[in-house]
């Protein structure tokens, strides 16, 4: 299936869930995080939630994060260039929804993509293979492009993976891993 069909799919199936729903499969989600050998590390990049697409709960797995004093690294998408700017999580963090609902720092401590050793990745859909689509703006797939190359790139699906996205394109960033609320598949 190519990317814009799998991106209408992803969405008329989020929509089908009600809240009670989202929230028992963010937290099964988070639990399977638990289970990983990923906490090791230090700075972990998480997406925060958009609540009109019925993403994900992020908030389960700040809650992890800051339990295990991680350094938390929240983004801001630059619609101009399609890349991201990166602000630590603090206390005196202020987030603001932009224009498309995406809540994001209005500033803060910086940090470089290369700083980064774990990325929470937003998706719609993702293949056996490890292929993910977005929403089709290319934001990740920049971002990941300029992390270390041992950066741990860990997508989060309320769905099991399709079989095959027919149109990837070199440019497009696979995942190591993906978390859905039944398991952890490895790529």
């Amino acid at each position: 299936m190519d990317k814009k069909s799998l991106r209408q799919k992803a969405k008329g199936e989020r929509q089908k869930l009600s809240q009670e729903e989202i929230e028992d499969k963010s937290l099964a989600i988070a639990n399977q995080l638990l289970r990983m050998d990923i906490w090791d590390k230090l700075y972990y990049h998480l997406f925060l939630t958009i609540e009109e697409q019925k993403e994900i709960n992020t908030e389960y797995m700040l809650q992890i994060l800051a339990g295990k004093d991680k350094e938390i690294v929240i983004s801001k998408c630059e619609f101009e260039t399609l890349g991201m700017t990166h602000f630590l999580l603090t206390d005196n963090t202020k987030i603001k929804k932009n224009n498309y609902n995406v809540p994001e720092p209005v500033d803060g401590i910086e940090v470089p993509d290369v700083k980064i050793d774990v990325v929470f990745v937003p998706l719609l859909a993702y293949d056996k293979q490890g292929n993910r689509v977005g929403y089709g703006k290319g934001f990740y797939d920049n971002f990941l492009s300029k992390c270390k190359p041992e950066t741990i790139k860990i997508g989060l699906s309320f769905f099991p993976p399709e079989e095959k996205i027919d149109d990837v394109f070199e440019s497009d960033v696979k995942l190591d891993f993906c978390v859905t609320p039944d398991e952890v598949i490895s790529f």
